[in-house]
């Protein structure tokens, strides 16, 4: 099997160490690697405005890692796939490959578009966490991974490992709630020249499953390598509450570009 390079991003109020239950379990030929955002974990001390500068972040941080030869593959969560998208939009060749766990073009419902949030519900959520960042994060983190089997001691285990990282500071934080607000890359999609696979939670309560079927029906789309995954009983962290279905389907969409 010819390695591949991985590179996970994680979403807004995170930090790379939320990647670490799949990283555990990933096979040798797969080159993981893992970044924090600007302003997150071990970069608290930097700052983005919005998504063209966060995308020239990411694409920075993928001409350090990407090896010659070696294709790329960018795995992107929630806010942290809306600069994935921006650089495939830009057609960018610094990746092969897209992979997106509940992210969406267009994260707020909009007067015709109810796949992602109510803009109230998230504004609270936004307040809640500024107000306290390590009580809600762990009531989001509870939610995530409620019905897992190994649910507590995933939960324990993350738990330690995203609140030992320096909090966000704020200026990130609203930068990347500012983006959550207006972004709307939905236009843009078809612009997109390499494969993109979505998993979704037919659970989440940020991005709706039914986006599933928007993608499918999208002409724009279906002229692209595109496939769509559903999760039906996970929530907005397939990858924590179903590990083990969520690194094997990461694999086969892998495995397709190292072919």
């Amino acid at each position: 099997m010819q390695k591949v390079s991985c590179v996970f991003v994680h979403g807004w109020g995170m930090n790379s160490a939320v990647w670490q239950p799949v990283l555990e379990k990933l096979p040798g030929w797969v080159g993981a690697s893992v970044i924090d955002l600007p302003g997150h974990g071990q970069r608290t001390g930097e700052v983005f405005a919005d998504l063209p500068s966060l995308s020239l972040d990411l694409q920075t941080q993928c001409e350090k890692i990407k090896i010659t030869g070696q294709p790329l593959v960018l795995v992107g969560w929630s806010l942290g796939g809306l600069p994935c998208l921006q650089l495939g939009i830009e057609q960018s060749k610094v990746f092969d490959a897209l992979v997106l766990v509940s992210s969406n073009p267009c994260f707020v419902n909009r007067e015709n578009w109810l796949y992602g949030i109510d803009g109230e519900v998230f504004n609270q959520f936004a307040e809640s966490l500024k107000k306290d960042f390590s009580g809600t994060i762990r009531r989001f983190l509870s939610l995530q991974v409620k019905g897992s089997d190994s649910g507590r001691e995933i939960l324990r285990s993350l738990r330690e490992k995203i609140l030992q990282q320096p909090q966000p500071n704020a200026m990130s934080l609203d930068a990347g709630l500012a983006i959550l607000q207006q972004v709307d890359l939905r236009d843009q999609l078809a612009k997109i020249q390499q494969p993109i696979n979505w998993i979704l939670g037919g659970q989440d309560g940020l991005v709706k499953a039914g986006l599933a079927d928007v993608l499918n029906d999208t002409k724009e789309m279906n002229a692209m390598k595109n496939n769509v995954s559903v999760f039906e009983k996970a929530g907005h962290a397939p990858f924590l509450s179903h590990t083990d279905a969520f690194i094997e389907q990461l694999l086969l969409h892998i495995k397709n570009i190292a072919n």
